[in-house]
């Protein structure tokens, strides 16, 4: 399968991304899917810069239309968003199937009303229901920042937040 690799980071496309993660998991480029980034030149041009690989900015709408052609390709690709609602509606709403299972979770910054998971790892309420909705679809949730440090299974949590 082409999707080697799913995570939701706030920043998107960084150095962990580029240095850690694609040492762990092998790719040959990134898909990132956010409305905003894929609407804004600056934002754009600044993920990018930010990538060593084949890199895609795109909204939502760009990834329904081409999920099944990233999905068949012969490439790895990872597939990162900056919330879990887009996630979820990836995972769960258009169907992307990814053969590991396993939806990593990197830095969600804290915000008003949030609830610490792990380091740098903080939701809300609405994150929540997305993270069930994952979940409940058959995914493993990791929230952990770079492959040598403590993971946290949303497994493990749910109960205590819900």
């Amino acid at each position: 399968m082409a999707i080697s690799f799913i995570r939701i980071d706030d920043r998107i496309i960084h150095g962990q991304i580029i240095i850690r993660w694609s040492t762990e998991y092998p790719c040959d480029g990134i898909i990132a899917v956010d409305d905003k980034a894929a609407s804004n030149d600056v934002i754009k041009n600044a993920l990018l810069a930010a990538s060593t690989k084949k890199t895609f900015i795109w909204s939502r709408e760009k990834f329904r239309s081409k999920m099944d052609e990233a999905v068949a390709s012969s490439k790895n690709y990872f597939v990162i968003t900056k919330t879990p609602d887009t996630m979820a509606e990836l995972l769960v709403d258009y169907g992307l199937k990814v053969n590991t299972g396993i939806l990593n979770v990197g830095p969600q910054s804290a915000r008003q009303n949030t609830i610490q998971v792990n380091k740098n790892a903080d939701i809300t309420r609405e994150d929540m229901a997305s993270y069930e909705r994952i979940h409940q679809a058959g995914y493993q949730i990791e929230f952990q920042l770079v492959p040598d440090f403590t993971k946290v299974r949303w497994s493990d949590v749910r109960q205590k937040l819900l």
